[in-house]
């Protein structure tokens, strides 16, 4: 498994977020190798959303993906304060 976790200030309530989140996991998720995402509100008003993907190459094709992309500007990024961190990798089982 591969994926990404997004580390960001939140402008607006969490739930909002996850809201969108969960829309998109209906409309694209399933197209894309998506396997599941955790959101986490922390207790300083930022958020961590954790993605995982089947394969590195199912999580690079949504990256280049510019549906993905539009989706990100128009949904995501209204409700983030500032640039969020990003960390990419494998995902390894406990």
């Amino acid at each position: 498994m591969y994926g990404t976790v997004m580390i960001a200030k939140v402008k607006g309530p969490v739930d909002e977020m996850k809201s969108r989140s969960e829309r998109w996991a209906k409309e694209m998720g399933t197209d894309v190798g998506f396997i599941d995402e955790w959101v986490m509100a922390t207790d300083d008003g930022r958020c961590v959303v954790a993605v995982r993907f089947e394969s590195k190459d199912a999580y690079l094709k949504l990256a280049d993906n510019p549906r993905q992309d539009e989706w990100y500007r128009t949904e995501m990024m209204p409700l983030i304060d500032g640039e969020p961190q990003w960390i990419d990798g494998e995902w390894l089982a406990t």
